[in-house]
């Protein structure tokens, strides 16, 4: 009877009794290999926990600082700290204090549908605190050189980039499907093969033209006229119009309020009046971003009729990113998708300079620094290399004439000329100094370059 209720007794608790020797046995190997003992393991401290996230914050920091500023910072570099010290100020400045560095990843100038000159923009952008500036106009990079040398005047960087018209058509008809706009972000020396990404966005304004025109004649039907040289004007001289100048043009005649009600009942991407241009499709936007250099987003995801298949589309054609953060916050479900695909997250304010109270300002969208730290390290080889083919196609033919090509987006630091073909080099050494940070000129390899040029030089 006794052996019966002990058997029972093991089978009802699901262990057996153990005797006071195996007891003081498996006590003394659960201490000398934990691993043998209870399932259960110490969870690491709150501390440490802690203490890691700032490790990674101001390493982080220190990487997109030495980047963000022309100038060495003058506190030493954590990298060079032994066993994960930090220097208590860049603890101080990794866990939140003053360590922030503000991107603007989105926003406009009157060169496309924006209020504001780019110098304007990049003053606006200054006084709210942002230290690199991405100008993302609508389809055209015109207002680059602007925007860099009044950032210039700032100590700011501006990352050249354009936010391309483009077309979601599963069935791959020209002119059918939801549109779809996406950003390209390139280097300091702007995309290689710029003929080509010119070559599209010449055609993609053209297109803007006709499709305003269209827009127009659907507004006429509608009995709401609106003369064109009205639309014109309110765009500027050069200026391709878009919606933004059309539904001005419609507040400023007194059939709309604002411009949201002109989007709500007549040009949203639903509406009565809404026309389509020359877009061209998502994979050869993505695609031609690759090719020329860039860095791709998509761009206000949440816009989008069908999101899940713009965003696979894209990411079969190479898509690197996708807004993902507004002022706002994160937007339900696009954060998932974007972890999904294995794009980098992404966001910025979209600012146009309305005036608007709805209106999110320059700089609003305040990125983490890791966030910040990824996606320079993704686009820094890119852009590294795009710079390297601008150069070597220099110095195939130095001449005055290909120099104003591959400084297109900005005017040296203390360049004079190009007067000689033996000035070659100091023009390639001009270009290093001016487009990149100190550890990319040590890292980049230009011997084939250098070369080049050298083998040039002795011909003529």
């Amino acid at each position: 009877m006794y052996l019966y209720r002990r058997v029972v007794k093991r089978h009802s608790r699901g262990k057996t009794d153990l005797s006071k020797h195996d007891r003081s046995c498996r006590r003394h190997r659960f201490l000398s290999n934990p691993a043998m003992g209870s399932k259960k393991r110490a969870k690491p401290s709150r501390g440490k926990k802690k203490a890691r996230t700032c490790t990674d914050q101001a390493l982080a920091l220190d990487y997109v600082r030495a980047w963000a500023h022309p100038a060495p910072p003058p506190e030493p570099s954590i990298a060079d700290a032994g066993d994960g010290f930090l220097p208590p100020q860049a603890a101080r400045m990794a866990c939140g204090d003053g360590g922030n560095v503000l991107f603007e990843l989105h926003c406009h100038s009157n060169h496309s549908d924006g209020f504001m000159s780019p110098s304007a923009l990049v003053e606006r952008a200054h006084r709210n605190g942002v230290k690199v500036l991405a100008l993302t106009d609508h389809d055209t990079m015109a207002g680059i050189p602007e925007a860099m040398s009044a950032a210039h005047k700032f100590g700011m960087r501006i990352i050249p980039g354009v936010e391309i018209s483009a077309l979601h058509s599963p069935r791959g008809i020209p002119g059918v499907g939801d549109p779809v706009h996406i950003l390209a972000y390139y280097g300091m020396c702007g995309p290689s093969r710029f003929d080509e990404l010119d070559s599209m966005l010449l055609n993609i304004r053209d297109g803007r033209y006709l499709r305003a025109k269209n827009m127009l004649s659907k507004l006429n039907t509608l009995k709401v006229p609106i003369k064109w040289e009205h639309v014109t004007k309110i765009a500027g001289e050069g200026v391709a119009p878009g919606r933004l100048h059309i539904a001005r043009a419609l507040v400023e005649a007194g059939y709309v309020d604002n411009v949201r009600e002109a989007f709500n009942k007549y040009l949203g991407n639903d509406g009565p009046a809404y026309a389509t241009g020359s877009e061209p499709f998502i994979e050869t936007v993505v695609q031609m971003i690759s090719r020329t250099g860039g860095i791709s987003a998509l761009a206000h995801p949440w816009s989008l009729k069908h999101p899940v298949a713009v965003i696979r589309s894209l990411k079969s054609a190479g898509l690197d990113a996708m807004e993902v953060y507004r002022s706002d916050g994160k937007v339900d479900g696009f954060s998932e998708l974007a972890e999904q695909y294995g794009l980098l997250k992404l966001g910025g304010s979209d600012f146009h300079g309305k005036g608007t109270k709805d209106e999110s300002d320059v700089g609003a969208v305040k990125l983490a620094i890791t966030t910040l730290s990824s996606f320079l390290k993704m686009a820094r080889p890119i852009w590294c290399s795009a710079m390297k083919d601008i150069l070597l196609k220099f110095v195939e033919e130095p001449s005055t004439a290909n120099l104003g090509k591959i400084i297109k987006f900005g005017q040296l630091a203390n360049f004079d000329g190009f007067a000689s073909i033996d000035s070659g080099m100091d023009v390639v050494n001009l270009c290093l100094s001016s487009w990149l940070s100190y550890d990319e000129m040590e890292a980049v390899d230009l011997e084939q370059v250098r070369s080049k040029l050298a083998c040039y030089v002795a011909k003529v």
